[in-house]
């Protein structure tokens, strides 16, 4: 099995498909990591809010994997946002992983009414020129934040990082990422549980290709050129959500599944969210 690559545009390869913590309670975060990093999986996704950067460390350290075969990200939390920390920030997550660097840094949310997320865009891309870091994005940001912090600095963010998923397919975003070489990354790629899943037209691309529901909406993703991060905490959903690779679904089955967006948010909007 290998996870195909998508190619960012300052140069990096991230796995099209990794390991997301949100949620995963510290004192288990390094058995799951390396119970991980076992059944193959090379790109992590974890952030300081998550409060297990040190775990995460821990588990990639324990692996004996080679560094420079792994992606990690981690992000900018609000609270270093707020202070105008940026550099504190991510000097103390750097330290926290202890993992010698980290492949992309995200800025987790704007901020809007805060005023200062183009001068934290700013330091990011000094952090990328100094090589602290080999890329930068960001997450929630909408086509506003995005044209603003891209027209103040004239550097494009490598991803951003955002709700995705069947009920809430962000067509304008995705349309204006893809104009400007942005990788899109869905966080919640399976709804966080807020959503049936057995909507009818996944449930019956699972029941023609012999695949879960789950499996079938990250094919979904995939297939629509989509980074995924889902979580797992059991071996089982961790092998099966990887198990992705050996079918496709049909160009009816890809229609009859975008046809289910409900343009609707089920988690914080960026706008707001400050």
């Amino acid at each position: 099995m290998t996870v195909p690559t998508i190619t960012l545009n300052q140069g990096n390869a991230i796995p099209q498909l990794g390991f997301g913590v949100f949620k995963v309670p510290p004192d288990v975060t390094q058995g799951i990591v390396e119970e991980a990093l076992a059944a193959g999986y090379r790109h992590l996704d974890t952030a300081k809010h998550y409060q297990n950067e040190a775990e995460v460390g821990r588990a990639i350290r324990a692996s004996g994997i080679p560094r420079e075969q792994l992606f990690v990200t981690t992000k900018l939390w609000n609270e270093d946002h707020r202070a105008g920390d940026i550099r504190g920030g991510y000097e103390r997550s750097l330290a926290t992983l202890d993992i010698g660097y980290v492949d992309l840094y995200l800025i987790h949310w704007p901020l809007p009414a805060l005023e200062k997320y183009v001068g934290a865009w700013e330091q990011l891309a000094e952090f990328k020129a100094e090589g602290l870091t080999r890329a930068i994005g960001v997450s929630n940001f909408q086509i506003a934040h995005l044209e603003r912090i891209i027209a103040a600095t004239g550097v494009v963010p490598a991803v951003d990082q955002v709700e995705l998923h069947p009920l809430f397919q962000q067509r304008p975003l995705r349309a204006f990422l893809a104009g400007h070489g942005i990788a899109v990354e869905a966080w919640g790629p399976l709804g966080q549980a807020k959503f049936d899943l057995a909507q009818p037209p996944i449930a019956a691309a699972a029941a023609a290709h012999h695949k879960s529901l789950a499996q079938v909406i990250l094919r979904w993703h995939l297939q629509s050129g989509t980074i995924v991060i889902p979580k797992a905490s059991t071996r089982v959903h961790m092998d099966e959500n990887l198990n992705v690779f050996d079918f496709d679904l049909t160009s009816a089955e890809m229609a009859a599944i975008d046809a289910l967006d409900t343009n609707r948010r089920l988690s914080g909007d960026p706008d707001t969210t400050n």
